[in-house]
This record gives structure tokens, sequence and C-alpha cells, in this order.
């Protein structure tokens, strides 16, 4: 799965833990998967001198192209800040999607750090860090809406809003058996819906939703409830840093400074640049 918008045993297996900040009179829930009481150590960078990182360029706010052709975007200064951290040099160049595995096999690159989910499909060709970011599931409403409950219980009766045939819907039916599912046939005809009063609540990608907030039209109308939901067989294991398979010594490399920059503050930093409404 490319996009976050297109995560129980994760969490037996990484800490989640929460930071906050206030930014702009909000309080912004940050997340924090490096566990505080096990510091990693160094690894020895041996020859290791620059980390050529790929991305893509279309995918704001994570990574996206400035006017000037210069690439931007939260994936883009976290590779940044990881080789700032390893002293090492930095390259970041982006790809098309359907590309950067192929570039990776061919050695164009030695990381991706593209948003791309840790999969089945691609831990088949590449190895992985531990995740520093997931796709939660949120619940939206209406700000005027009375509703504070979003037991499954509590919901019994109530409609809820979905894209049609996502994870999402699925989820829903698994474990909010009682409500009235809404399928939408897509993101904008679910926000669309939820502004007409079309459903109680809107259920969906805590990105795509923390994005629509960002918006004009959103942040009139609309406010989080409830979650994050975090459930990886139905939103996945996490987004993480690529790596060529075997290649050890920087997968450790890359853990350990992105432990370091969570550690040190400048994760939660860079989280904050990017996305002034958390998605959590």
């Amino acid at each position: 799965m490319r996009k976050p918008i297109k995560r129980t045993v994760f969490l037996a297996l990484f800490t989640l833990l929460f930071a906050h900040a206030t930014l702009a009179q909000s309080d912004v829930r940050i997340p924090f998967f490096w566990d505080p009481q096990h510091r990693l150590e160094k690894p020895d960078l041996g020859p290791l001198k620059v980390i050529r990182f790929l991305t893509e360029d279309d995918y704001p706010p994570f990574h996206y192209a400035l006017p000037d052709g210069s690439l931007a975007g939260f994936n883009v200064d976290l590779a940044r800040a990881i080789c700032d951290e390893l002293k090492v040099q930095c390259t970041v160049q982006a790809r098309r999607w359907d590309t950067l595995l192929d570039a990776m096999s061919d050695k164009s690159g030695d990381a991706v750090i593209a948003s791309m989910a840790a999969n089945q499909q691609t831990r088949s060709r590449l190895d992985f860090t531990a995740p520093y970011y997931n796709t939660p599931a949120r619940f939206l409403t209406l700000k005027a809406s009375q509703l504070t409950d979003f037991r499954p219980e509590s919901l019994k009766g109530k409609t809820i809003g979905v894209v049609g045939k996502s994870a999402h819907e699925a989820y829903l039916g698994t474990f909010f058996k009682a409500v009235k599912l809404k399928p939408y046939e897509s993101f904008a005809g679910l926000v669309g819906g939820l502004k007409l009063g079309e459903m109680d609540a809107a259920f969906g990608d805590g990105i795509a939703f923390a994005q629509f907030l960002g918006t004009p039209a959103g942040s009139d109308c609309c406010a989080f409830r409830s979650g994050p939901f975090l459930d990886a067989k139905y939103f996945g294991e996490g987004i993480s840093i690529g790596v060529r398979k075997g290649d050890a010594n920087l997968r450790k490399a890359l853990d350990y400074a992105l432990s370091k920059l969570a550690e040190r503050g400048l994760y939660a930093d860079l989280y904050l640049k990017h996305f002034p409404i958390g998605f959590y």
C-alpha cells in the first residue's frame, strides 16, 4: 500500500507513547515509538560517509517539490536530520513511486523515505527500520455535535460514514456491529456528507482528516473525536525507512538516529512544523 490514505501485534513490538505540545492554543499529541528505557548504542558506521535517500515529490506535507524544484516536507526534513545526527553527508532524490524499489535494487539509492508501509510485499524487497509514524483511524464530527462517547455500545444505532470497501469500513463492521454504516465512494464524498449532516460521525484515515481540518472548509465545520485507533491488522504496521535486504549496518544506524532525534525533541519539532493539526 503506497499512501497512508490508501497498525495490536505492532504495539507489542514497539512502545507507542504520546508527548503533548501546545501549538496555536491546540493540544497536539506527538507519536513516540522509541522506548526511552532502551538506549541504542551508536553503531560503527565504518566506511559510511553519505546516505542517498530516495523519496517522491507529490505527497505534501510528507514530500513535495517547491517551485524551484527542490524537495521539501516531513520525510525530507527527517532524512536531513538523520544525516546531521550521524554526521554524514546526505542526498535526497525524487523518483516516481513505481520505480523506488527497482532503484534500490540497482543501487541508485541507499534508503527509501517515502511514506512506504512495511508490509508483506515491501518486506520481500527491503529491510525496514522501526516505524517513525503510523496511520491511525479517527472519528470526525460536526463541531456542534453532542456526541462524546464513542464506545461501540454507545454508538448503537448511530449512522457512521466511511469510504466504501476500505479498511475503516471493515474495522467498524467487526468491532462496531451495532452502528449503521453509510459508505461513500470517495473521501471527498465522505466529508461532504458529514458537512451536510448525513451522518452522526465519519470514521476514516486520521492523516486525511487532519489535512481536511487544516483547510478553511474543514476548520469551520468539524473536529476530531476519540481515537486514535491503531489496529495493525486493519491500519498497517507502520511507516518506516527501507534499506536493501541484508544492510543491517545502515538499518541500525538509521534506528539509532531516529531514537536520538526523538530523545532530543527534534522529531517532535519536525512533526509540529509539518502537522500543526496532529493526526493522533
